[in-house]
């Protein structure tokens, strides 16, 4: 802590910028972790329960007030209403074939349910990626203030180097510390929501030929 206060005191306007982008990304990256971590599993318990619930069900509406008690995340919800029955009409969907109909709907719904689950993957990956680097240029800015300072005032000793080379180097240290929990959660959570997606995309091709099916039979 008396490095990074020192540094701060030493440090220049550009200097003292990249320490507050850094801390910036930190408070963000963070913010979606906990967030993230939070919806994921969320949505993880509830379609490993609703799933099953829905099946379950005697009827259709059964399993609709089954599937929507349990979907606090609304992930499998919009698939339920997107193989719903349509009336006809006369615009280029409704005018589709039934199967056309049913895909193009459920891979809209399918989409959007993929897209909440998958708020936030890019801001951690790109924090991942920039942040080392912004800590890298901290440090070089930090030393290349340190020196210009330590010659202005015209005596060169390890001594009054090293001080402020350390400092600087506090930027490296703070960029990685930033990435790595950032990278961690990117690679945690990708392999989450692709759990997810795979019940997801069973649960629309089920929904699909089950509706297909239904459309037979009434005619």
């Amino acid at each position: 802590m008396e490095g990074l206060t020192q540094f701060w005191a030493q440090s220049d306007g550009i200097g003292r910028a990249v320490a507050s982008l850094l801390l910036l990304m930190s408070v963000s990256a963070w913010s979606v972790i906990l967030w993230k971590a939070w919806v994921l599993q969320r949505a993880r318990r509830d379609i490993a329960r609703a799933v099953p619930a829905f099946w379950a069900a005697e009827s259709m509406d059964a399993g609709a007030t089954r599937l929507n008690a349990l979907d606090r995340e609304q992930v499998l919800a919009p698939l339920l209403a997107a193989s719903a029955p349509r009336a006809g009409g006369t615009t280029l969907e409704t005018r589709g074939a039934l199967e056309s109909q049913l895909t193009r709907r459920l891979r809209d719904a399918l989409h959007a349910s993929l897209s909440h689950l998958q708020f936030g993957q890019v801001l951690l990956a790109s924090i991942g990626s920039t942040a080392p680097f912004i800590g890298l240029f901290g440090t070089v800015w930090g030393i290349y203030h340190a020196l210009g300072s330590i010659a202005a005032a015209g005596s060169i000793t390890i001594e009054k180097v090293a001080g402020p080379v350390g400092e600087a180097l506090i930027m490296t240290a703070a960029g990685l510390a930033v990435a790595i929990p950032a990278v961690l959660a990117y690679n945690l959570f990708g392999k989450w929501v692709a759990g997810c997606e795979a019940e997801l995309e069973g649960f629309a091709h089920d929904l699909r030929e089950m509706a297909l099916e239904a459309a037979k039979a009434r005619g």
